[in-house]
């Protein structure tokens, strides 16, 4: 499933029973772990965060009837490369080692306390009624939008704007029509 959902796929939809998010992705590395393509789990998750946008997660009442609980919206964290190479252009020693142990500090950081994404709730059943709680990521935003035909995406640009204009203002920019040699 997450190759799949890597290569030449609009979206991926598959069924799972984690209870929470983080569930998910756990379960979904340990699969990954176990079929012995990876031995490095942060790689692993890092694989799976990247297919990941978003997880509707359904429960079941008392009754038996079936309900969107809850949307949540999976946001990988980009990795930044915030060593600095200027050790080269330290006079002494002891400026070269303080460059040189900053350059370890990260290192050990991204190594071992690398947080690979993050998530939020963007819409929430609570008693009896759909709550949006927070606005989607400006990325998924965009790739949606680039889904979409003119008449959808007017409309998806008035409920972007009635629910989450005072949350996020998101650019409403209209998009180039392609060209039939395009």
């Amino acid at each position: 499933m997450i190759q799949a959902a890597q290569v030449a796929s609009k979206f991926t939809l598959f069924t799972h029973h984690a209870k929470t998010f983080p569930n998910l992705v756990t379960a979904l590395r340990n699969s990954m772990l176990r079929t012995g393509v990876f031995k490095n789990e942060k790689t692993a998750e890092e694989q799976v965060v990247q297919v990941l946008n978003f997880d509707i997660h359904l429960s079941k009442d008392f009754r038996g009837k079936r309900f969107v609980e809850r949307i949540t919206e999976c946001i990988p964290i980009e990795s930044k490369n915030e060593y600095t190479y200027d050790h080269r252009k330290e006079k002494t020693l002891e400026g070269k080692f303080d460059k040189f142990f900053d350059n370890a500090t990260q290192f050990f950081i991204k190594t071992t306390d690398k947080e690979l994404y993050t998530y939020r709730n963007i819409l929430e059943y609570v008693d009896g009624k759909y709550i949006i709680t927070n606005p989607i990521s400006k990325e998924n935003l965009k790739e949606m939008r680039n889904n979409m035909d003119d008449k959808d995406l007017e409309e998806f640009d008035k409920f972007v704007e009635k629910h989450w204009s005072k949350k996020q203002k998101t650019k409403t920019t209209k998009r180039v029509k392609k060209t039939k040699e395009e």
